[in-house]
């Protein structure tokens, strides 16, 4: 399954928001500096969704704020 991400990086509090069946916001702590931000967003995923963070890739946007992400 592709899932559609807009990330809000530095934010106040981590969250997950649906907006549509696979469009998501993700608001993260972290800064988005050498990856940090893009772990935070998976280990979010993975909470959300109930998996384990290995199911999880992400596969476009490795330096944007809409990411494409592969949920195995």
């Amino acid at each position: 399954m592709l899932i559609k991400v807009k990330v809000f990086p530095a934010a106040k509090e981590a969250d997950v928001v649906e907006k549509d069946e696979n469009s998501y916001e993700v608001y993260v702590r972290a800064k988005p500096v050498r990856g940090q931000a893009n772990r935070e967003i998976v280990e979010a995923l993975a909470a959300h969704f109930k998996i384990p963070m290995e199911k999880i890739h992400l596969v476009r946007g490795f330096k944007q704020r809409n990411k494409i992400f592969v949920i195995k």
